[in-house]
């Protein structure tokens, strides 16, 4: 028995052919998305009508006068060039006082052990060890339903990559 993999545009639904040129595109934010960054496959034409349809955006962080958390808006370029009245955006963009980015205090890392059903799968740069590959290959539905409930790539056996790491038979060439 052997097994074939199709694959198919998230945005249209259509089978894709072998030959077809397929993109990903992650989705990082929207008003449905609950998980997290989310990937979508899609045809080099369906990525095209995005950059055809993209807006220049301005995203901005305000937080109140108060200190309260901060709020991350999105307005396109213009509505927020015309805030400036004073002297043009561009012009206050480059003698703006430039903002770190805070960074978080650096905590010993506790070592994550990949060879329980919280971690197995998850991806990391370390070796695969047998029990973690033992444990992916007798629970991987209910590995790579947690997987996508995280918002993680999931495993495919028939990804050679994923083969070798977890111990899946190589698939068919």
């Amino acid at each position: 028995m052997g097994t074939k993999t199709v694959h198919v545009s998230d945005f249209s639904g259509r089978v894709l052919d072998p030959g077809d040129e397929v993109a990903r595109v992650v989705v990082l934010e929207h008003p449905d998305l609950i998980v997290g960054p989310v990937r979508l496959d899609a045809t080099a034409a369906e990525v095209e009508r995005i950059d055809d349809a993209a807006l220049d955006v301005a995203v901005v962080e305000i937080t109140d006068a108060h200190g309260g958390q901060p709020r991350r808006v999105a307005l396109t370029a213009s509505e927020f060039d015309a805030l400036a009245t004073d002297v043009p955006m561009a012009q206050l963009l480059k003698t703006a006082e430039q903002v770190r980015s805070a960074k978080p205090a650096r905590r010993a890392a506790a070592r994550i052990d990949y060879a329980t059903m919280e971690h197995a799968g998850k991806p990391h740069r370390g070796r695969t060890t047998e029990e973690e590959a033992k444990l992916v290959r007798e629970h991987l539905e209910e590995i790579n339903k947690r997987l996508a409930g995280e918002g993680v790539r999931q495993i495919d056996p028939s990804d050679p990559d994923h083969a070798e790491r977890y111990g899946f038979p190589e698939p068919a060439a």
